[in-house]
């Protein structure tokens, strides 16, 4: 029974965080073959926009480090969840600055 239970707290996360990916791969290539993948009409919005995803993950790697200075989650745990909500807040992100529309003054 407790190998089970072991087994299970080591595969855990990383079957929800691999359903996470793949879940944010298969809308990314959704939107690339639909062709709505966000736009910018400024090369600086563009390039905000494209390290939207990437820049949640190192986020979301970071805060699972600083929490794991508490003693409730294991480090290994830690560093699977922390890139993996990051994907998923980043990839959100992405959606809502997609659609604002860009104000010039």
């Amino acid at each position: 029974m407790g190998s089970t239970l072991e087994f299970v707290r080591i595969l855990l996360p990383i079957v929800i965080v691999g359903g996470i990916a793949v879940f944010v791969i298969l809308r990314m290539k959704h939107k690339y073959k639909k062709g709505t993948l966000g736009k910018k009409k400024s090369k600086s919005a563009q390039n905000l926009l494209d390290s939207l995803i990437p820049f949640g993950m190192m986020i979301g790697f970071a805060i699972a480090v600083l929490l794991n200075i508490f003693p409730l989650i294991p480090l290994l745990s830690a560093i699977a969840w922390g890139p993996g909500i990051g994907l998923l807040v980043g990839y959100f992100a992405y959606e809502i600055y997609s659609k604002k529309e860009e104000i010039y003054s």
